[in-house]
């Protein structure tokens, strides 16, 4: 179906920011805006035909415009979290911002989630395109970013990211999408299956330790379909230095192929399913556990602890710093490429 937009605000330096939809036959519906690349809204039917929007953020531009932790934003240049904002990369020490306590995350405080896109929408796909300049947050080179948006009819959203760059740089980009497939409430009952046998632990700081760590045996094993919230509150050291939650990566079975889905998502009352599908190697699974009540979003609601899970596909965390994790290091003439689906449904 033809895709609609809108003005959605401006931002503070007065740039026109507009407003996406793409619907499919089902009755999907994904909104997103220029500002961030932000996956606004998505409207989903349970298993009655009832739509009801299963996403964390705010009804107007200003709420993204604010302070907050990157609903539904783009994140760039790196997702997650480099131990001290620093790398080196071809003998050259590179130090970026450190927002999240003494360690950079999710590309800094000016990061692609606060940029503006260019958008180019087609009959059945957005793309946005942005172009980071070299030494944009303390990155190396000139990046041209492309994402792609497109939602089919068989109930899938498609995200394909692509990019290049002049210099020799890191990347690693998401989608920080937070999911509530009930449209309210926790996410604890929330059942869950991660086709990955080993996760990451992390120290005090949440930096990976280095080591791949067996699922089996601990409250990190959802191999098999598992309640959220089932193991949420064990008596565990990773959970404590996530402040009560999963704030971690998992390290998927398979080779990075959009073959079968590496994870699968089902809520039992309204009977909305999500499958997982990325040629990325690990996912963060991210519980909402920093969230408190305070920050007031649609609809006037407070979000709240556990009110929402992410799913953010990526590289692992501080992978500049790990020689042992997959590169993320991309250099000119390369082409970064990865894909992520969201398949949805309900039963």
């Amino acid at each position: 179906m033809p895709i609609r937009s809108q003005p959605f605000g401006r931002t503070a330096a007065g740039q026109a920011v507009e407003l996406y939809t793409l619907t499919n036959a089902a009755g999907i519906e994904a909104r997103v805006c220029t500002y961030g690349g932000t996956l606004v809204a998505l409207l989903l039917p349970d298993r009655a035909g009832a739509r009801a929007d299963v996403l964390h953020g705010f009804d107007t531009l200003d709420g993204y415009l604010g302070p907050h932790p990157y609903f539904g934003a783009l994140i760039g240049r790196y997702g997650n979290r480099i131990a001290r904002g620093r790398f080196t990369l071809d003998g050259v020490n590179y130090q970026l911002a450190t927002n999240n306590g003494p360690n950079h995350l999710h590309g800094g405080p000016g990061g692609f989630h606060t940029a503006l896109w260019r958008a180019e929408p087609a009959d059945d796909s957005l793309t946005l395109s942005y172009v980071s300049p070299d030494g944009e947050e303390g990155y190396p080179g000139t990046l041209q970013a492309r994402v792609t948006y497109r939602l089919s009819e068989a109930g899938e959203l498609r995200i394909d990211y692509e990019a290049t760059t002049d210099r020799p740089t890191i990347l690693n980009l998401t989608n920080h999408a937070y999911f509530n497939l009930a449209g309210d409430g926790d996410i604890l009952d929330h059942e869950l299956r991660l086709d990955a046998p080993h996760y990451l632990p992390v120290d005090e700081t949440q930096i990976p330790t280095g080591e791949l760590a067996p699922v089996a045996g601990t409250p990190f094993d959802f191999t098999t379909p598992t309640a959220i919230g089932a193991r949420i509150n064990a008596d565990d050291e990773q959970l404590r230095i996530a402040s009560g939650g999963y704030d971690h990566c998992w390290a998927f079975a398979h080779g990075g192929d959009l073959a079968t889905p590496v994870a699968f998502v089902r809520e039992p009352r309204s009977g909305r399913t999500l499958e997982l599908f990325t040629t990325q190697p690990g996912v963060q699974f991210y519980t909402a556990n920093f969230l408190d009540g305070s920050i007031r979003g649609k609809g006037g609601r407070a979000y709240q602890k556990h009110s929402a899970f992410c799913l953010e596909t990526q590289h692992f965390p501080d992978s500049p710093n790990q020689p042992a994790f997959p590169s993320t290091v991309l250099r000119p003439g390369e082409v970064y490429r990865h894909t992520t689906i969201f398949r949805f449904g309900a039963e």
